[in-house]
């Protein structure tokens, strides 16, 4: 590496919190990776420095614009102790066709990488031993020019923080109850919806605070023009094993481009089950579900990695799957996926990359 990463250690270190009881997102290492962005200048400064709080001016454009993009990926430790990415470079690449879409300079990905390694070295006590626990990789990009002028930023911060996370399943895998969403609408061909940005989320929040009220674990978001395809579930994709095919909403600009989903695609070809990424409307799905021929349906994610739906609540219509149980398929996807995530079964794809 080319690049100098300059380090200040934090000389308060924080405690570990315990392994059973470690709460999502709510946990966080003692150190973080910044570096600074200007126009004319480019990207400088990278520095692994103490993990605080980040000063800004009141008028920063990320405030009052929303000009930011994000990731999400895990570092696991193996049982022989070794530290492991999942397609870490997938990561940086989709965080560049993000900033793309809102307009931020894109980092060197090879630069990314590295410097996150280079994080997790001096962090690596801080990737969780117990079994099912990982280490949350969050890397952001925010604006941060002090400017109420509606243009694109001229001055960035990339900065990368961890946290220690427990196992998504602590009881075992169990199917989630989703309702269909036909109110609000998620993303539409042409916006950001094919970014990970932080307004994506927040628009999505009136429509899962209504299915949890009545009940439901997730929303089921359709096309945000014709209100009758199928594109995601909560924040994850999805698929359906409909008469022995898995298929898929093919990418179409309002869709995240899922990391889990790409492997999910490529690992079910390798497996030669037939696999599809297309249009499927919310009356095809009832209809070959009526007919029996809906085997199994699950979200994709980093987080959950499968996520299997049990039911499917559209009006007056209720779809269960699988007798509610996770599916055969499901089940051998989770196994593999995360078997290769922790080093427990052999990668055929070299999708994992030690930290050294």
């Amino acid at each position: 590496m080319t690049t100098t990463v300059h380090f200040l250690e934090n000389s308060v270190k924080k405690p570990k919190p315990n392994a059973d009881q470690i709460a999502f997102g709510k946990h966080f290492t003692d150190h973080m990776f910044v570096m600074d962005y200007e126009t004319g200048k480019g990207w400088f400064d990278p520095r692994i420095v103490p993990y605080e709080p980040i000063t800004l001016d009141p008028a920063a454009m990320i405030f009052h614009y929303g000009q930011t993009v994000f990731e999400g990926l895990k570092a696991y430790r193996t049982k022989e102790d070794r530290i492991l990415l999942f397609r870490p470079e997938e990561n940086f690449k989709r965080l560049n066709l993000s900033s793309e879409r809102l307009s931020i300079p894109e980092i060197d990905q090879n630069l990314a990488l590295d410097c996150l390694k280079e994080l997790l070295e001096v962090e690596k006590d801080w990737v969780p031993t117990k079994e099912g626990n990982s280490l949350y990789i969050r890397p952001f990009v925010i604006a941060t020019e002090p400017n109420l002028s509606l243009a694109p930023s001229q001055t960035y911060q990339f900065i990368i923080i961890l946290s220690p996370v427990g196992s998504y399943y602590k009881e075992g895998i169990q199917p989630v109850r989703i309702h269909v969403e036909e109110e609000y609408t998620r993303a539409v061909r042409g916006g950001t919806g094919r970014a990970k940005t932080a307004g994506n989320y927040a628009a999505a929040y009136k429509a899962q605070e209504k299915a949890t009220k009545e009940g439901y674990s997730q929303v089921l978001w359709l096309d945000g023009v014709e209100k009758k395809y199928i594109e995601e579930v909560g924040s994850m994709n999805v698929f359906f094993k409909v008469n022995g095919e898995v298929i898929t909403p093919e990418l179409n600009g309002s869709i995240l481009e899922g990391i889990t989903r790409k492997s999910i695609i490529e690992v079910l070809k390798d497996w030669n089950v037939p696999v599809k990424e297309r249009k499927i409307s919310l009356e095809e799905l009832y209809d070959a579900y009526s007919k029996g021929q809906v085997e199994e349906a699950f979200g994709t994610g980093t987080a959950a990695v499968i996520s299997p739906v049990g039911e499917l609540n559209w009006g007056e219509k209720k779809m269960i799957f699988n007798d509610g149980q996770i599916g055969d398929l499901s089940q051998r996807l989770y196994d593999t996926l995360t078997g290769i995530q922790t080093g427990e079964i052999e990668d055929p794809y070299n999708w994992t990359v030690e930290v050294k």
